[in-house]
C-alpha cells in the first residue's frame, strides 16, 4: 500500500517547513505524515533509497534529516515542487509507492 492519493482532500495540513505543507498525522520523529501538494512524499513510507532523487530531471527533492523515524533517518524532500514537469520518474522508480503527483 502506497501513498494516500486523497491526502489533499482528506488530510489537514498541520504545519509548513521550509515552506512546504505537511499533511496529518504529523507527530515527530515517529510519524511525519505527507509532505507537499504537487509533489507529495509520505514520510512515514520514505526509506531514503534516493531513486527519485536520481530519477527527477529538474532537481524537485533534496535529502531532509529524520533523525528517530523507523523507516529512515533521512527522506527525499520535495523542495522545489514547484519545478515539476509531471514527467512521473520519481512515481515511477519509488519502490514503496511513497510518491503522488498531481499539477495544481
Amino acid at each position: 500500500m502506497g501513498i494516500d492519493p486523497n491526502y489533499r482532500t482528506t488530510r489537514k495540513v498541520v504545519t509548513e517547513i521550509q515552506g512546504i505543507k505537511v499533511y496529518d498525522p504529523y507527530e515527530p520523529p515517529k510519524k511525519l505524515g505527507i509532505w507537499g501538494t504537487i509533489v507529495g512524499v509520505d514520510f512515514d513510507l520514505c526509506i531514503a533509497d534516493g531513486s527519485c532523487i536520481t530519477a527527477c530531471p529538474v532537481n524537485v527533492f533534496q535529502w531532509y534529516d529524520t533523525p528517530g523515524h523507523p523507516a529512515s533517518e533521512k527522506k527525499a524532500m520535495p523542495i522545489n515542487e514547484q519545478a515539476c514537469i509531471f514527467c512521473m520518474a520519481c512515481v515511477n522508480v519509488c519502490p514503496v509507492a511513497a510518491i503522488d503527483v498531481k499539477p495544481p
